[in-house]
């Protein structure tokens, strides 16, 4: 049985820090494509980060750019992702999910986590 248990979210003030993480079980982490979504309130849910289990590649949308970095220990079956100068429009859900294929632009993911509310105050 495959799980993905967020943890890490909270209360910051903009300008501010969290680093949010994402531990798996049952699973092969190693094989497995990470993605960290975000849904803020009204809003669809969107892909924030995603890294390939089978090249290192990583992606991270415009919007997050140079602000929020993803990262993974195959050893720990755990990704991250280090959010710094947080804003207010950051304020969402966010989501752990992992899929099987390569890709990292795909939407295709098999298996999401329940999610941690992160909340930037102005």
């Amino acid at each position: 049985q495959v799980q993905l248990v967020e943890s890490g979210g909270g209360l910051v003030q903009a300008g501010g820090s969290l680093r949010l993480s994402c531990a798996a079980s049952g699973l092969t982490f190693s094989r497995y494509t990470m993605g960290w979504f975000r849904q803020a309130q009204g809003k669809e849910r969107e892909l924030v980060a995603a890294t390939s289990w089978s090249n290192g590649i990583t992606y991270h949308a415009a919007s997050v750019k140079g602000r929020f970095t993803i990262s993974r220990d195959n050893a720990k079956n755990t990704v991250y992702l280090q959010m710094n100068s947080l804003k207010p429009e950051d304020t969402a859900i966010y989501y752990c999910a992992a899929k099987a294929t390569s890709a990292v632009l795909t939407r295709d993911y098999d298996y999401w986590g329940q999610g941690t509310q992160v909340t930037v105050s102005s």
